[in-house]
């Protein structure tokens, strides 16, 4: 078949599209399990509490109710769990660390029975003091987040969990002409994702099977099995596409909770939490940085000092990895000759953070940008210039002796000024801003592929990652169907079973092409080797004169698709053609981060905006993000994926963050009084754009899409805003309450 007919590189619809938007997808909640008990967590309006005592008596009393779970029902000590320290128990254990943590758990014959027999538990407890803020937790006389005496990791005295120490040249003799310091915050803000966490366990001694819309079903699968002390193989994880994770559904939660409460009644249970029960399990890091940027006359930098402090929760989850990769690239995309990075994890008693989409990169690059504007400010020169003059080019080293600039990023960022119209006139009262971002790919990983082309021509694929909205099934789907030449419909993707696919060590850092497509790949080139074999013995000719390119098969007068190939011919060998293929990228144990980055996701953005001085209320003329792709297999998801990430930019720029009461209790649970982007805060106009230059590791030169757009958001809005109105906020979200006090000071100022 001709390039014409290739799948690659053209506007596939994506699988499975029609379902989302039309509701007939089953999501978890939707599945139907036999015998199902439903669970509903007791929880306190408070941060941190000594547990006294829990009455379940009257809630037993309750029509429906089949039994009620406490720590005290649990194996003692309480087990704990966690992807890297096994520091979260089961359920709370003397005392609560964070909003929102359950204290005993009903299981009953309907949810809304459930329900109201929770409602009848009678907890007494006494408030502790907490700390819900970096500079409480970091106080000589803090209460210690970490458990002390329960002889479990991480163990403190303190609540700095880790610190990360990175560098090059040397900062303190380096000579600056100016030097700009500033400090910066970024908030705690939520994932959101429409369908809120849900999780079926049905437990036996012997065996286990669990339904988690999770984002690693074999990591669930590994944690489950220690935990019971359970073979791998009677550890059966089902995980249907969930309706959004964007990190949130990284890691176990309370799978383990409603295994215990499903061992105990001997019957399947079904916890589905409610979307306020959802932010207070899942969040993104907040962060606290100080920055110390030397510049020379010309806008070159000379030397970044920064020191930032993460704070991430009550218990670890996999926040200790987000602050240190996240900082590890804290210098940004540039040439940089001397650099010190000083980076803490900081413990509270906050919802424990977890991935979010960026994995830390957005917090620290909110810094880093807006230093490279402050300069821009003080040297006479724009945003765009500044950051041209210090640039990496493709080969140069944005990490002293680590793996290299892997694009032309410079093309992106013009791309990206000629879009937005950087040189043309700005109407009165408008601003421009631009901003860069990069993120480290994934650096370590193993993904297996299996396929199957059956004897009709058909193929069926099983790939271990989860197809969460980002369109895997599709792209997978795509490089099959132009390997052997086959229909698009005749290609089946199974996912989400470790029962029936092979390994694949995680659904995130942007990995799902690189890794799992080049698994794919090398399973079809399994297949096509087989092709040849068959070729032979059907025809009688040396394989070596088979030729096999662009899913055709090509032997004397024979010119056929492989599909159409194997379709007419291999029902003479009675069987089916089974390939293997697998990407691997090994530890690095001397690395910081395990190992170099597979490549980089690098992004441009720029905004033109308005603001309205007698609200503070910010109009988006333009907001235009570009990409550095490698190759997009299929433009219309990747154009999907970064409108999706811009726009969930604009929330923790514009609007989003979560609100502590005094008792460090979250006070705006919820759609209503937790503000994201609807169509109301849309920018007029939106453009995406991307560069292909085919120079990834994946794929027809593919590169890692979908977490560029949100990386830079906020400094390229901040500083639009700051072009517009002439105020800089060093503070996010820049909501109208905080631009409008700005501009009430500038006033008093003036």
């Amino acid at each position: 078949m001709g390039d014409g007919d290739k799948l690659v590189g053209q506007d596939v619809i994506r699988s499975g599209g029609v379902e989302r938007v039309s509701g007939t997808q089953e999501f978890l909640a939707d599945l139907e399990i036999d015998n199902v008990l439903h669970l509903k967590m007791v929880k306190l309006d408070v941060a941190r509490a000594r547990i006294d005592k829990i009455d379940v008596s009257k809630a037993l009393e309750v029509e429906g109710v089949v039994d009620i779970l406490t720590a005290a029902d649990l194996p003692q000590p309480v087990p704990r769990f966690g992807p890297v320290y096994k520091d979260r128990p089961i359920i709370a254990v003397g005392e609560t660390k964070y909003h929102g943590e359950p204290v005993a758990v009903v299981a009953a014959e309907t949810l809304e029975m459930a329900e109201y027999a929770a409602s009848c538990v009678e907890v007494s407890y006494t408030p502790l003091p907490c700390v819900t803020t970096i500079e409480d937790a970091l106080a000589e006389d803090a209460p210690i987040v970490p458990s002390r005496d329960d002889g479990t990791k991480p163990s403190a005295t303190s609540n700095i969990l880790q610190e990360r120490n990175y560098g090059w040249g040397d900062v303190r003799t380096a000579q600056a002409d100016v030097i700009v310091e500033n400090s910066y915050t970024f908030p705690m803000v939520t994932h959101f994702a429409i369908e809120p966490h849900g999780f079926v366990v049905d437990a036996k001694a012997d065996r286990m099977t669990v339904w988690s819309p999770v984002q690693h079903p074999f990591l669930l699968q590994k944690i489950m099995a220690e935990l019971f002390d359970l073979p791998l193989t009677q550890v059966h994880v089902l995980a249907p596409d969930p309706g959004g994770g964007f990190g949130g559904k990284q890691n176990p939660k309370f799978e383990p909770l409603c295994a215990y409460m499903s061992l105990r009644t001997g019957r399947p249970c079904r916890l589905v939490m409610t979307l306020e029960e959802t932010f207070q399990t899942v969040r993104r890091a907040a962060a606290r940085v100080h920055a110390r940027t030397g510049f020379a006359k010309d806008g070159t930098i000379v030397f970044q000092d920064i020191e930032s402090d993460y704070m991430i929760g009550a218990y670890v989850d996999i926040a200790e990895r987000v602050m240190t990769k996240g900082n590890y690239l804290g210098c940004g995309p540039y040439r940089v000759p001397n650099a010190r990075i000083h980076a803490r994890a900081v413990m509270s008693h906050t919802t424990p953070s977890c991935a979010y989409r960026g994995f830390g990169t957005p917090q620290i690059v909110w810094a880093v940008e807006n230093q490279m504007d402050a300069a821009a400010r003080e040297l006479g020169l724009d945003g765009l210039s500044i950051r041209m003059k210090n640039l990496a080019k493709k080969g140069e080293e944005v990490v002293r002796g680590d793996f290299p600039a892997d694009g032309d990023w410079a093309q992106t960022v013009l791309k990206t000024a000629e879009t937005i119209g950087w040189d043309q006139p700005l109407p009165d009262g408008h601003g421009r801003g631009i901003a860069v971002g990069i993120k480290s790919g994934a650096t370590t990983g193993l993904s297996n592929s299996t396929i199957r082309l059956l004897a009709d021509g058909s193929v069926i694929l099983y790939a271990g990652t989860s197809d969460m909205g980002q369109g895997a099934r599709t792209i997978f789907a795509q490089l099959v169907a132009d390997a052997f030449g086959a229909p698009l419909e005749r290609i089946s993707v199974v996912m989400g079973d470790t029962a029936m696919v092979p390994f694949d060590l995680q659904t995130s850092a942007s990995r799902s092409t690189v890794f799992m497509g080049t698994a794919i790949q090398r399973a079809c080139a399994d297949i096509l080797e087989q092709v040849k074999e068959l070729a032979e013995d059907l025809i009688g000719i040396c394989r070596d004169e088979v030729q096999i390119a662009d899913g055709r098969v090509r032997v004397g007068e024979v010119d056929q698709t492989i599909y159409d190939f194997v379709k007419t011919r291999l029902g003479k060998w009675n069987g089916e053609l089974i390939g293997n293929g697998r990407m691997r990228k090994p530890t690095d144990p001397a690395h910081p981060l395990g190992g170099t980055p597979a490549f980089f996701e690098f992004n441009c953005t720029a905004f033109e905006v308005s603001v309205d001085r007698n609200t503070g209320e910010i109009l988006i003329h333009k907001h235009v993000t570009v990409g550095d792709v490698g190759k997009a297999l299929n433009p219309l998801q990747v154009e999907m994926q970064d409108e999706g990430a811009a726009i969930m930019g604009l929330g923790h720029s514009m609007m989003e963050h979560i609100v502590m009461g005094a008792d460090g209790e979250i006070r705006n649970l919820g759609a209503l009084d937790y503000r994201i982007p609807t169509t109301k805060d849309m920018p007029l106009s939106l453009q995406t754009h991307m560069v292909e230059n085919g120079d990834g590791p994946g794929p027809f030169g593919a590169k890692g899409v979908s977490e560029g757009a949100i990386l830079c958001t906020a400094p390229a809005l901040a500083a639009a805003v700051a072009e517009a109105e002439g105020v800089v906020i060093r503070d996010l979200p820049l909501t109208p309450e905080r631009i409008w006090h700005a501009l009430q000071d500038q006033k008093t100022v003036a």
